[in-house]
């Protein structure tokens, strides 16, 4: 289920491997409807870091929502799952070839933590930091077929084309019409 209100996105999921890459390219989708391109990358290696931790550590199940918040000019994207236990930055081997997933996030993210819910399991989350929200202008377009820039001041009469060009260029002439 993927509901949405206003610069919130929240994705209910088990933590599986093959759901995992769905939740990247809804995570990019959402950023790219955000036109928030440039956080794609970070926010979504942070999603795929805090499911894998799901897929291999929560208990009892691996039921768990994902939600991205866009607040102001800070992108924060949480995980709550059922397991009570907090998670813990891992300072292994740097040749690991696990265990590093959130000492990854605390590098790239502006910030990252995890909250107890009470009975209801845990919250691990990060923040990015969003670029200003000043929409980007959109050049005007021509209209295809369109014999002037616009805008359009007044009606063009049917008739011969020669009096809708001069119609066009602000030279009509009213003709009386001739009964046939």
């Amino acid at each position: 289920m993927i509901s949405q209100a206003s610069r919130q996105c929240t994705v209910e999921l088990q933590a599986l491997p093959s759901r995992i890459g769905q939740v990247r390219r809804i995570v990019s989708a959402q950023l790219r409807y955000w036109n928030l391109d440039c956080l794609i990358e970070k926010a979504a290696l942070g999603v795929t870091e805090l499911l894998t931790n799901v897929h291999q550590h929560a208990q009892p199940d691996k039921v768990c929502t994902v939600e991205i918040e866009l607040l102001l000019d800070r992108l924060t994207i949480s995980v709550h799952d059922h397991d009570p236990r907090l998670p813990t930055v891992n300072r292994s081997d740097p040749l690991a070839t696990s265990g590093r997933g959130l000492a990854l996030i605390e590098a790239f993210s502006e910030s990252w933590g995890a909250r107890p819910q009470g009975e209801s399991g845990k919250v691990v989350w990060f923040t990015l930091p969003a670029p200003s929200s000043t929409p980007m202008p959109i050049p005007p377009l021509p209209v295809y077929g369109a014999a002037t820039s616009g805008p359009f001041t007044g009606a063009v009469p049917f008739g011969d084309s020669a009096d809708a060009a001069d119609a066009v260029r602000g030279r009509a002439t009213v003709r009386p019409a001739v009964a046939s």
